[in-house]
């Protein structure tokens, strides 16, 4: 097996190398470098493998959960319900028109011109 094939049965048995490149800290690239100059050598690789991001992406999550006006919510929904129900209503009063419409009779086909 190659270098590089080797790097890559690595990066899949590593999945947290994965936050550092969405992060934009590091790329593919470095720590290919990285693999292809230390190989799998505990100490190259301590600063990535041994902390753990998925903490962090749980507190941003539940700090923007924090920052949510529930009140500003609670308004946006008063009003979309207030819309539906206009609409409902609107709905259903065309729909009274339409049957309380008196039906037209029809004009015979032959009859051209009020003759």
């Amino acid at each position: 097996m190659n270098n590089k094939e080797a790097f890559k049965v690595f990066a899949r048995r590593h999945p947290e190398l994965v936050s550092y490149i969405k992060n934009g800290n590091m790329t593919w690239q470095k720590f290919y470098e990285i693999y292809d100059i230390y190989g799998e050598d505990n100490k190259a690789w301590a600063d990535y493998l041994t902390k753990k991001t998925e903490p962090v992406v749980a507190e941003n999550i539940t700090n923007k959960l924090k920052n949510i006006d529930m009140n500003s919510i609670q308004e946006h929904i008063k009003t979309a319900q207030k819309a539906l129900s206009l609409v409902s209503e609107l709905t259903t009063k065309g729909a009274n028109n339409v049957t309380n419409a008196v039906p037209k009779v029809p004009r015979p086909i032959n009859q051209f011109f009020e003759d």
